[in-house]
């Protein structure tokens, strides 16, 4: 691993890029990371089930993509809010007639800010649909495949195909100085102390299912990796 001010760098198989984002995930929950932005992180970062141009594509082109509007986030259409734009300008009116001045502009505002919120949800709507295109079509294939949020920003791509063997890059930076340092201590204590990463895999029940006839227990835990 190669370590700068830009992040931390890993070149190798993808077997070796996924454990450098385990290691990576780890070193920061043991230095008090959590919330969202770990979650995402968590979420994005290479698994050893998973392809750089299908499953990173997709998740990269997901966080990229334009957030909800206040609309979306109440589970409203843009239909939704211009029935019931039409149903404050029916109240703003019943009110002029009632020579309810005062209320009848406070339905007719309320009009216009459904107006304009379903216009909003519309917009990102189109927007989103470009954006996977041209994520996921465009993007990935110019530049590496990246993620970016308060905690982290990322990116790996691929830099060869020889002798039968793909190799990849994979530079993780942690965006706050502090919490840094301590994720570059944490890494270089596995580095001393660590003789070999166990990888975290997903998962198959299917064959066991099948062959002695009954359904896998579930786990309560997600599983963690471990070391020996």
């Amino acid at each position: 691993m190669e370590e700068s001010v830009s992040g931390f760098k890993l070149r190798g198989d993808w077997g070796d890029i996924v454990e450098h984002g385990e290691r990576i995930t780890e070193a920061l929950r043991e230095a008090g990371a959590s919330g969202d932005a770990y979650d995402e992180w968590n979420e994005w970062r290479p698994k050893s089930h998973e392809r750089l141009g299908e499953d990173v594509s997709a998740k990269t082109a997901e966080q990229a993509s334009t957030g909800e509007g206040k609309g979306e986030q109440a589970g409203k259409t843009p239909d939704d809010d211009l029935k019931t734009a039409g149903e404050k300008i029916s109240e703003s009116y019943q009110k002029l007639e009632e020579e309810k001045t005062d209320e009848a502009v406070d339905s007719w505002q309320d009009s216009v800010s459904y107006v304009a919120r379903a216009a909003d949800s519309a917009s990102r709507k189109a927007i989103r649909k470009v954006e996977d295109t041209v994520y996921q079509k465009v993007m990935t294939r110019l530049a590496p495949y990246y993620f970016d949020n308060d905690l982290i920003s990322a990116n790996v791509q691929q830099t060869g195909r020889g002798d039968g063997e793909e190799t990849f890059v994979f530079e993780v930076n942690v965006n706050d100085d502090e919490l840094k340092t301590m994720v570059s201590e944490k890494l270089a204590a596995y580095e001393d102390e660590i003789d070999r990463w166990h990888v975290d895999t997903e998962k198959r029940t299917d064959t066991v299912e099948v062959a002695e006839g009954v359904e896998a227990p579930e786990d309560e835990d997600e599983p963690k990796s471990t070391t020996t």
